[in-house]
């Protein structure tokens, strides 16, 4: 019997076979250059890959978007839209980019303060120690309330459209194209240059984005019917314009708008150095953010990763030609 009981055991042991090894984790394949980040970026929200955001920020900085913030706003944006739209994974995401140079850091410190997610400011402590360079910062974004996305003010950061962009292009959000629209009525504005800027460079990219974007002129068209009428008349000017590809009009109206303004306003909104700040950022969004890889409106000029090469500021400029 015993002998009977080996060979059965004998013959069992034959039989089995061990479950194959688990196969190793695929790592996300770095990214060839500055075109194919823009490109994966924009067709992002129509498919996701949340576990390439961590070679998507290194290709960022190996293009020099972090040597300007200013220029950043779009990659920041997206980043803190993948981050809150990822809530399990975002720390696992954060952990996979370090190392980090100090100049590198404020992006993801922002996306983190940007992302939305319910416990941000746990996770940016959780983080503090290996950003030692950056306490200043993110002691601001903890404890002196250092405005987040929902709450940046459009009129005192240049920035705050592209980073709404950002955002919209990670997750096809609603509320980033709602916070963009918002500003579209100082688009009409007469006292304010920064106002009248920051309003047509909404109107601009809400034109040029929706016009390449189905889902998002479906969006536009859904929230036309509940704005004033100080906001439903430019809205329905970026809703025709994307219909009929008329783009270049509102280009010529906005500047035409701010040439006036220019001319016939205070000494105060004549300051060109302004200009050169806050321009080079938003009209970099139309060149960029809004038409990523696509044809850019009006041939305005600029280099990919974000930044308008100097000549680009003869569109904006009041006086240019």
């Amino acid at each position: 019997m015993r002998f009977a009981a080996a060979l059965v055991a004998l013959a069992l042991s034959f039989c089995f076979v061990p479950p194959p090894l688990q196969a190793k984790a695929k790592e996300p394949k770095p990214f060839k250059g500055s075109e194919e980040l823009l490109t994966w970026i924009n067709g992002y929200r129509l498919k996701p890959e949340p576990d390439r955001l961590p070679e998507a920020v290194r290709a960022m900085i190996k293009s020099s978007v972090t040597k300007d913030m200013d220029q950043a706003g779009v990659y920041i944006g997206f980043a803190a839209g993948v981050l809150g739209s990822n809530p399990d994974k975002a720390e696992a995401l954060i952990t996979r980019m370090f190392p980090l140079d100090p100049q590198d850091q404020v992006l993801l410190i922002k996306a983190i303060a940007y992302s939305g997610l319910a416990d941000w400011k746990g996770i940016m402590i959780k983080f503090v120690e290996r950003m030692p360079a950056r306490k200043v910062l993110i002691d601001k974004y903890l404890f002196a309330g250092k405005p987040t996305l929902e709450n940046l003010p459009f009129e005192e950061n240049s920035a705050a459209i592209d980073i709404n962009w950002g955002y919209y292009f990670a997750t096809g959000a609603e509320a980033p194209v709602r916070r963009i629209v918002f500003v579209l009525a100082w688009s009409l504005d007469r006292d304010s240059v920064e106002k009248l800027t920051v309003g047509a460079m909404a109107k601009w990219t809400l034109a040029q984005n929706a016009s390449r974007d189905p889902d998002l002129l479906a969006l536009l068209k859904g929230i036309s019917v509940q704005q004033d009428a100080k906001t439903r008349a430019p809205l329905g000017e970026v809703i025709e314009a994307a219909e009929t590809l008329e783009l270049a009009k509102i280009r010529k109206e906005a500047l035409a708008s701010i040439e006036e303004l220019k001319s016939k306003g205070p000494e105060s909104t004549r300051n060109f150095n302004w200009w050169g700040q806050a321009g080079q950022t938003v009209f970099a969004l139309g060149c960029v953010a809004a038409g990523a890889l696509g044809q850019v409106e009006a041939g305005i000029p600029c280099v990919v990763g974000g930044a308008l090469s100097n000549a680009a500021l003869k569109y904006l400029a009041p006086g240019g030609q």
